[in-house]
């Protein structure tokens, strides 16, 4: 038997994106979105009503995207529920700034895996980037310069019940796992 529970994000969950943008003057800003996601190989697609962020990435065209971690939950949920319009959030943490080599956006250090976006579109309260560059923290790379997500311990924000949990173990193998049941 299934309950119904109408138009309710209940059980639903999503990455916590920090995104960074500089005002007209060169200021970071940044805030805690988390209705986005990839949307093809070199796009993002972010739902983001009318903000301080959105008015920084519609004059200067970029904006970055970092994934929160185990690490940055304080940080992260801080920039979800202050202003950036009555605060210097990005000051008042204490993250570390640097400026993207690719776009006109900041990076804060404290996240070891970043987007550099360019903007695309921001129309009906819905953000389209080009991810121009992806960027990652030695920290959180094999022998091999490949990104390990263990080492990286990013969070995920569960809607229904305002929670962030940590990414447990693997599950299975994508493309892989499928074959047993096509292959029968």
């Amino acid at each position: 038997m299934r309950k119904d529970f109408g138009k309710k994000t209940n059980l639903l969950v999503y990455p916590v994106l920090i995104i960074g943008t500089y005002d007209e003057f060169g200021n970071p800003n940044a805030m805690n979105a988390a209705w986005g996601g990839q949307t093809d190989t070199n796009k993002i697609s972010i739902a983001l009503a009318s903000h301080k962020t959105t008015d920084n990435l519609l004059k200067t065209g970029a904006f970055t995207v970092s994934f929160a971690t185990e690490d940055t939950v304080e940080i992260s949920d801080y920039f979800g529920i202050s202003t950036g319009n009555k605060e210097d959030k990005v000051k008042k943490s204490g993250v570390h700034v640097a400026k993207s080599a690719y776009v006109n956006a900041p990076i804060f250090e404290e996240y070891p895996l970043t987007l550099e976006c360019k903007v695309v579109s921001y129309e009906n309260e819905v953000l389209v980037g080009d991810i121009i560059n992806l960027s990652a923290d030695e920290s959180i790379l094999d022998e091999n310069g490949n990104i390990v997500i263990e080492k990286m311990k990013p969070i995920i924000y569960e809607a229904g019940s305002h929670t962030y949990r940590k990414i447990g173990e693997v599950a299975g193998k994508a493309f892989k796992d499928g074959n047993k049941i096509k292959n029968a």
